[in-house]
């Protein structure tokens, strides 16, 4: 059995560490400094707990030394010193990170590194860009790749039309940052929760914007070879006007802490929740422009025996389909590698990347 260390014992971090240990394949360590959250994880006999402080480097390579891999399911500003004491170590590294600055340092660690560095494993950054990958590679030349995620309660019922159903700080970050796309052919930073779209699927109608990070390394792979890039987040209409109002018009953008205290507050989380994954690529094949375009819902359900939302499995599946085919030597053991290096068809044949395929939590629209 491989050694697995998982840092962070949040939903995500919870789900991850309770798929690889029923898998049989994997001894686990889940990593936190919070107590609290170690002891809601539950037990099994390939599961352990540390309370260890990522900040304390010494403590780090301590834990990593000897393992196969780390996965961070850390809040984004923690990644860079997961990912340089897996460097360190030799371990290899895998995170759900969707921050670009972040990636762009692990990507320099990679450089140097003697094991693997796989960043952006989750739904998006992640999946989306296996997709992506897939249905571009169908086309002569490209004209543009549109992709557009959303993780959304089935039961809306608030304001916002939003429930908590993953990290905060990631939310409030996407909303913020700057987002990478390419334009007209030229790879740009476009703002955060602009240029709103609303499109309908499957007789429901929604909204999608700006978010940072979801395209992960798509733009350096597909520079100079598409003239539209972009990537949106989905929600039902309404929601980017209200959060437009909370970071801009009352200022909260520059205090995230406040932000996130409000939201944790006032939005209750649920496991009743579904994941949209839409895709279009056109472009030229044959002489003739066409279009091909990937849409499925992915809902809650029971997973190894546990109730876990649609957001849970998408992202907890997606790192660990990575991982197992890490450990099959069907990835490279060194360097840095891209999520749109994996082959679509290969994932979803893994028994953890079949969750996205399988017929008790998905409603396959189109592909």
């Amino acid at each position: 059995m491989k050694t697995i260390i998982v840092i962070g014992a949040g939903k995500i971090g919870a789900t991850i560490a309770h798929l690889l240990a029923t898998s049989g394949d994997y001894a686990v360590i889940v990593a936190d400094r919070s107590e609290e959250q170690l002891t809601r994880l539950g037990t099994h006999p390939a599961l352990s707990v540390r309370t260890v402080d990522i900040a304390d480097a010494t403590a780090m390579d301590a834990l990593l030394t000897g393992a196969f891999a780390v996965l961070s399911a850390a809040p984004f500003h923690l990644t860079v010193e997961i990912a340089a004491s897996a460097a360190r170590c030799g371990v290899h590294y895998l995170d759900l990170t969707e921050d670009v600055e972040s990636t762009r340092q692990v990507k320099r660690l990679a450089e140097e590194a003697t094991s693997a560095f796989i960043p952006q494993c989750g739904l998006a950054p992640g999946f989306i860009s296996i997709v992506a990958q897939d249905l571009a590679a169908r086309f002569d030349t490209l004209d543009s790749v549109r992709m557009r995620v959303g993780a959304l309660p089935q039961y809306p019922s608030n304001a916002l039309n939003y429930n908590l159903t993953w990290s905060t700080d990631g939310v409030i970050n996407e909303y913020i940052e700057p987002c990478e796309a390419i334009v007209e052919g030229r790879l740009t930073a476009v703002p955060a929760l602009e240029e709103r779209e609303e499109f309908s699927l499957d007789g429901v109608t929604y909204e999608a914007f700006n978010t940072s990070g979801g395209l992960g390394t798509l733009c350096e792979t597909l520079a100079g070879r598409v003239r539209t890039l972009n990537y949106r987040t989905i929600r039902y209409p309404g929601h980017a006007a209200i959060m437009k109002a909370l970071l801009n018009d009352l200022g909260l953008r520059h205090r995230r802490e406040v932000l996130k205290d409000i939201l944790e507050n006032a939005l209750p989380a649920t496991t009743q929740d579904v994941v949209i994954v839409f895709v279009t690529v056109s472009g030229h094949r044959d002489g003739r422009l066409v279009q091909e375009t990937y849409a499925n819902k992915i809902y809650s359900g029971v997973v190894a025996g546990r109730m876990m939302s649609a957001i849970q499995i998408t992202t907890a599946a997606s790192i660990c389909a990575v991982l197992d085919m890490l450990a099959a030597g069907d990835l490279p053991a060194s360097g840095f590698i891209r999520q749109e290096d994996i082959a679509l068809d290969a994932f979803l044949a893994n028994r953890f990347g079949r969750h996205y395929a399988d017929s008790r939590f998905t409603e396959k629209l189109a592909g």
